[in-house]
């Protein structure tokens, strides 16, 4: 979980804690606008290989002018065969704690 806006990170934390779908918050230090800084552009799109997620919700911010929140699921979103919990295919993570956040927004 990355963004500005803490009310909702909040309200997901609490949403999390009820459903088992745990989010853990990235940090978006100033010091990794380093790594998108651009001598040729006003910012790169790309951090490179070290810290993709938080430098690319850095990317972000730079554009997006009112409180956001990102889940970055992309790795588990999908699921590259079965399990005991879950078929192969898309996982479903995520619904569960979306709904219960709504549920009380």
């Amino acid at each position: 979980m990355m963004g500005t806006d803490e009310k909702t990170k909040n309200r997901l934390r609490v949403a999390a804690d009820k459903t088992s779908e745990y989010v853990c918050e990235l940090p978006l230090y100033d010091e990794y606008n380093e790594l998108i800084h651009s001598d040729y552009a006003d910012i790169k799109n790309s951090g490179g290989r070290y810290a993709g997620s938080i430098t690319a919700a850095l990317f972000l911010k730079h554009f997006v002018s009112y409180p956001w929140v990102h889940l970055d699921i992309a790795g588990t979103g999908i699921q590259p065969k079965a399990s005991h919990y879950t078929p192969k295919g898309g996982s479903g993570v995520g619904v569960r704690l979306l709904t219960e956040m709504l549920r009380h927004w």
